[in-house]
C-alpha cells in the first residue's frame, strides 16, 4: 500500500491522475539531479521539502501530499496583439 494514497493526492492537486503523474515526476527528475550534484557544489537544483529517505518519485509524492510542491497552470494566451 502506497503512502499517501493515489486518490488522495488526485483530490488534494484537483487535475486528475495525468496531472498528478506529470507533476510527480518533473519533480521527481528535479530531486534526482539535485543529488547527481550534490558533491559538485553547483547548487542549481532546489532540495528535497520533505525529509524522508526514499526514492525520488516517494518524495515527490510526500512533498504533494503536504503542500510544497503544487502544480500551476499557464496563462492563457490572447490572439490581441
Amino acid at each position: 500500500m502506497m503512502e499517501p494514497p493515489i486518490e488522495e493526492l488526485v483530490e488534494k492537486l484537483g487535475g486528475g491522475k495525468c496531472a498528478l503523474v506529470t507533476l510527480a515526476s518533473k519533480r521527481a527528475r528535479q530531486i534526482n539531479s539535485y543529488y547527481s550534484q550534490l558533491g559538485e557544489g553547483l547548487g542549481r537544483y532546489i532540495p528535497p521539502q520533505v525529509i524522508s529517505q526514499g526514492k525520488p518519485l516517494s518524495i515527490a509524492f510526500e512533498e504533494i501530499s503536504e503542500g510544497k510542491v503544487v502544480s500551476v497552470e499557464p496563462e492563457p494566451v490572447s490572439d490581441e496583439a
